[in-house]
């Protein structure tokens, strides 16, 4: 029986905030290669080199084989050939808007379509959580200012908010777009959680930090409603 195609969008935090991280360690065995081929995509972070580092420096350490991915200076003939011989992709955080540009101009968007049907395990935090989605919470357009922001990679249904409980103006934003048809409905998840998807469906919640957790947002008589989904935490 072959291996469901998975997606794992995280709220926030990442191999460089919190280097070691649990979720990196459990990514890594559901490849379920001993030397797995990681790729980095840190197109959202502007090819930020100190994410790059910090991305060698914590798969080199696990016994990875990793690869990051430039498309601003772009060292990579083939991209396809690179990324769908991989068995693990990672997608930063940063800006998603910009991301998503970049990616359509390069052939990337239908690459990680491709990756997701061949069962490459895919993920990402933030921008790198959301982009996997039809839509979803961006603050691209402004620091300070969040958006909603369509036609995104839309490999999973409906919305994605990251940073569910680091940033106050997240949940009521997200409510009142999910609530009033802005978006579609949608999950959101706290930093340090990542939501499992296979074969499209969700499967759980995971967390690498204590107290984490999922939530399903969807339109209601009252408005919205928010379903509280707790998450396993990672040893």
């Amino acid at each position: 029986m072959s291996r469901p195609r998975t997606i794992v969008a995280v709220g926030g935090g990442s191999f460089r905030t919190y280097p070691g991280n649990a979720l990196d360690t459990w990514l890594l065995a559901r490849t379920g290669k001993a030397r797995p081929k990681v790729a980095f995509l840190p197109t959202a972070a502007g090819d930020q080199e100190a994410a790059i580092d910090a991305f060698n420096r914590s798969f080199l350490e696990r016994g990875a084989l990793p690869t990051v991915v430039r498309l601003f200076v772009r060292d990579a003939i083939d991209l396809s050939a690179l990324l769908l011989a991989q068995d693990l992709i990672l997608v930063s955080g940063g800006n998603t808007a910009n991301q998503q540009a970049v990616w359509k101009l390069h052939g990337v968007d239908s690459i990680l379509r491709e990756a997701y049907e061949r069962g490459i395990v895919l993920s990402g935090w933030s921008a790198g959580g959301l982009c996997w989605f039809e839509a979803g919470v961006t603050d691209s357009f402004h620091v300070t200012e969040l958006a909603a922001l369509q036609g995104l990679l839309g490999i999973l249904a409906g919305s994605f908010c990251p940073h569910f409980n680091s940033e106050e103006n997240r949940r009521p934003r997200y409510h009142a777009w999910v609530g009033d048809g802005t978006l579609p409905p949608g999950w959101a998840a706290d930093d340090g959680v990542g939501l499992l998807f296979e074969d499209g469906a969700f499967v759980e919640a995971l967390s690498f930090l204590d107290g984490g957790a999922a939530y399903r947002v969807e339109p209601h008589a009252a408005g919205v409603r928010e379903t509280h989904v707790p998450a396993r935490r990672l040893p």
